[in-house]
């Protein structure tokens, strides 16, 4: 087949968007000679066992799954009775954007809190951690917390040890989508294990596909006694691979050596190259009426816009609106933004602003 897209064409709207990282399409390809035992018994899945114990420490397992939402709803399924709930931002991924699925396809409730940076705290928390024993609510026994957040905001190792030293006393477990795990390790510069396992994190959605990969995320349990169940939940929910080396070469690609943090870190630096740019036209008067509403701490930058700037901007450059009502958009990098596409979309905004 030929290639049939624009191959020019660049945007902002997710790192999604992006194709496949050169090395993680050779370890795919690597992985193709030959016969491999299917669902899980090849010699990939098995080295994929052995690279998550070295970032998170022995006693760690792994199970590869197709995609996000995959790994969030069998992760936290894993964790709870049919009863139980969760406790998530409201604007977190799993009530969001997962079309549902953690309470139509897990039986999960989620208990929503709404903050202003996408994080929680421990009093944030006990909006909704009470009634147990009351069996008319469903009883809140996970919290989820997002690392890096829905809006681009990072816990830090302290924060996420103080939610973890709330919770664990009532009985509650901590889930952790990390969706965009990589993008935080490289902007808090330390050890995965240093704000996941070290800090009292039970169960991780481990994230690859926004990092490079193809397809493929891991749930990673890091307390054993957190979760049950998930060689049966994974295929249950559909999210049992039986090519699995496929998904496991990937993974392996990206975390045996350091492809990942080195994907991160440069889709980090596109994201503050972006802010930087345009708060330089900000303070020159070649952009105008443009404003941050959050930091920018790994790979995305929020912002609002002057009216009707964001429909002609997207007209060279795809991005999503994140609060249409206000005017607020969202512009995501990722590990093959470049500088030129930066550049590019910072003059372009400033043509329309000014």
């Amino acid at each position: 087949m030929t290639t049939i897209h624009d191959t020019a064409v660049r945007g902002f709207a997710s790192d999604n968007y992006s194709g496949i990282h050169p090395e993680v399409l050779a370890a795919i390809t690597a992985a193709n000679e030959g016969h491999q035992i299917s669902y899980g018994e090849d010699v990939y899945t098995e080295r994929l066992q052995e690279v998550f114990t070295a970032h998170f420490g022995e006693g760690v397992e792994a199970f590869p799954v197709f995609n996000g939402t995959g790994a969030n709803v069998v992760g936290l399924q894993s964790m709870l009775p049919r009863w139980g709930a969760v406790i998530a931002a409201s604007s977190a991924h799993i009530n969001v954007d997962e079309g549902g699925a953690p309470e139509r396809v897990a039986g999960i409730k989620l208990l929503t809190v709404p903050t202003e940076d996408g994080k929680l705290t421990p009093e944030l928390i006990d909006r909704e951690a009470w009634g147990w024993g009351d069996e008319h609510r469903a009883q809140p026994l996970v919290v989820s917390i997002t690392q890096s957040t829905e809006l681009g905001t990072l816990y830090t190792p302290e924060e996420i040890r103080a939610i973890a030293d709330h919770i664990h006393p009532l009985g509650m477990r901590l889930h952790l989508d990390g969706a965009r795990i990589a993008n935080a390790a490289a902007a808090l510069d330390l050890p995965v294990r240093a704000f996941t396992r070290d800090v009292g994190v039970d169960v991780v959605s481990f994230g690859g596909t926004k990092n490079g990969a193809m397809l493929g995320e891991a749930i990673v349990v890091l307390d054993p006694a957190a979760s049950t169940g998930l060689t049966y939940l994974r295929k249950l929910n559909m999210q049992l691979a039986s090519k699995m080396r496929f998904v496991s070469a990937q993974l392996v690609a990206l975390l045996e050596g350091d492809l990942w943090l080195r994907n991160a870190r440069h889709a980090n630096a596109m994201a503050q190259r972006l802010r930087a740019g345009v708060e330089a036209g900000l303070a020159d008067g070649s952009i105008a009426g443009v404003e941050f509403t959050q930091p920018t701490q790994a790979n995305g930058v929020f912002a609002i816009l002057p009216e009707g700037v964001a429909d002609q901007l997207r007209a060279k450059f795809r991005f999503y609106d994140w609060d249409a009502a206000r005017r607020e958009v969202r512009w995501m990098c990722s590990f093959d933004t470049t500088e030129d596409d930066v550049d590019a979309f910072v003059a372009e905004l400033s043509r329309l602003t000014v």
